[in-house]
């Protein structure tokens, strides 16, 4: 049975979206105290409206034209043309999760009482939410800046019976749907058209996604390094405690004792400790360093979303004093750079796997065989998965550049300073996906790098990740069809299934 969640006024927390994410997402339900806020808030608009008083959004026009005022029987027309005229997004639609992400963090911020609509249109979002309606939302096309205009207004249209729905997981025109299950398309009236498109909600269901994503790759990351490190011979005295707390940056401190942990046990370690090599490549000795300071960006970013998943992002917002303030909190600048960030932090990770899987496949730095081959030259072994690793490499720090920096004006120069924080959602969530899929070649290399002596044990967190791996990837005893294979570790990492099989290891 799906979950039921109450919305009332507690925050909520990234890990409570991943159900969201899920196959079985919650149930919703208003709390009493959340209606009475929104119809607080609602009062506010209909007092404006017989007074009348012109209040931007509420009987006037949008962005430039707001200088133009509505006379109050055009008022429902206006609302409607707003959602019609800014459903202009293209590209790919959004994931079905992703989706119903937004779904949710667009009702959670009406739920604030602070956008001035009615209760009743809060209840048709959740219930397309719990019927499983999810609204397609093509990904492209917001600035970050007056909110995510085109892909909120996506995702409004099906509150008008128009647009498209993923229902049961098929994609379908929302008027059918509609007919086929007797739902009347919603009216709208003053204020709520601009009520849903004012928002920072698409990047920010991308941002956490790409965060959850993230923070599995920083645990993923360090198993791999350890693997890779029994399977080159390195050195654990870099991970020693007393090295990171002399310089003291907490995610250097993580890492290390993370990496301590999973090299606990270990057969293959003391066993060279004479060897006649003085110190390890940066790629393994500097990895509490580099993967540190992807956990300290996690950590910043965490900060900027959870604010952001519980925020009121509308203008005008709407007071329970009275007051209606025409303000700025759409534009998407917090997300926009913590999600560049993410993304840098991200690439980093890629770059310092990438130089770990040649430290393996390169014989003269590995003293392993040519390419992990069990017979080098009439195999290739691994050679080409490390130029698939060099390739999404590149591929990261082309998307890493940083999208908020930049900004064009839009509508008419009115808005004449964009964050462009939805691309560097999309870019951060696209770099995560190239990460993990570096980080599932280096497990395949590192696992590999094992068998050429499995007579002494690696540390227990890494046995438990190499036992993870072989249920869905088996040794290299000749070439074969490798792109299957990349595949699965791509998914064992993506899934969390390496990260959760140390984990368990760990706990023993």
């Amino acid at each position: 049975m799906s979950a039921r969640w109450i919305l009332d006024d507690r925050p909520l927390e990234l890990e409570d979206l991943a159900l969201v994410l899920s196959e079985d997402p919650p149930q919703l339900e208003l709390a009493p105290e959340t209606r009475e806020a929104l119809g607080t808030s609602r009062a506010v608009i209909e007092e404006v409206l017989a007074a009348g008083r012109t209040v931007y959004g509420v009987n006037t026009g949008f962005g430039r034209l707001a200088h133009v005022r509505i006379a109050d029987d055009q008022l429902q027309q206006l609302q409607r043309n707003l959602i019609l005229s800014h459903a202009t997004g293209v590209g790919e639609p959004l994931s079905i999760g992703v989706s119903r992400l937004m779904l949710l963090l667009r009702i959670k911020a009406l739920c604030r009482g602070c956008s001035g609509v009615r209760v009743a249109l809060v209840e048709r979002l959740i219930d397309l939410f719990n019927r499983n309606w999810i609204p397609v939302i093509p990904q492209q096309g917001s600035v970050g800046a007056s909110g995510d205009l085109a892909p909120l207004a996506h995702m409004a249209l099906c509150l008008l019976g128009m647009g498209e729905v993923w229902k049961d997981g098929v994609r379908r025109p929302t008027a059918e749907v509609y007919q086929e299950e007797g739902v009347e398309p919603f009216v709208l009236q003053a204020k709520e058209g601009l009520g849903l498109i004012n928002g920072t909600q698409c990047m920010t269901a991308i941002g956490v996604m790409a965060w959850l994503e993230a923070e599995r790759l920083a645990d993923t990351a360090d198993i791999a390094c350890a693997m890779s490190l029994e399977a080159l011979r390195g050195s654990i005295q870099p991970f020693r405690a007393e090295v990171h707390d002399a310089r003291g940056q907490l995610g250097q401190q993580e890492t290390a004792r993370h990496l301590r942990r999973l090299l606990e046990g270990s057969e293959i370690l003391p066993s060279h400790a004479d060897c006649h090599k003085v110190q390890d490549a940066y790629s393994l000795r500097c990895v509490p360093q580099v993967h540190g300071a992807v956990r300290d960006c996690l950590r910043f970013v965490r900060g900027v979303l959870e604010a952001e998943i519980n925020a009121a992002t509308d203008n005008p917002l709407v007071f329970a004093s009275g007051e209606v303030i025409s303000a700025g909190n759409f534009h998407g600048q917090p997300v926009g750079q913590a999600m560049d960030f993410l993304g840098i932090s991200l690439s980093t990770l890629g770059n310092i796997s990438e130089r770990r899987i040649e430290q393996m496949v390169n014989p003269a730095l590995s003293g392993l065989p040519a390419f992990l081959a069990p017979e080098p030259g009439i195999q290739s072994g691994l050679m080409i998965p490390q130029v698939v690793a060099a390739s999404l490499a590149s591929e990261n720090k082309v998307l890493a550049h940083p999208s908020s920096v930049d900004t064009i004006p839009t509508s008419a120069n009115q808005e004449d300073h964009v964050s462009m924080g939805t691309t560097a959602a999309r870019h951060a969530r696209d770099i995560a996906r190239n990460t993990a899929r570096i980080l599932g070649i280096e497990l395949i290399c590192g696992a590999q790098g094992l068998e050429f002596d499995r007579s002494l044990r690696a540390g227990k967190g890494v046995e438990a990740a190499y036992a993870c791996l072989r249920e869905r990837v088996p040794p290299l005893e000749g070439d074969r069809f490798l792109a299957p294979d990349l595949e699965e570790a791509f998914q064992l990492v993506l899934q969390g299934k390496i990260q959760d099989a140390a984990a368990r290891a760990l706990q023993t």
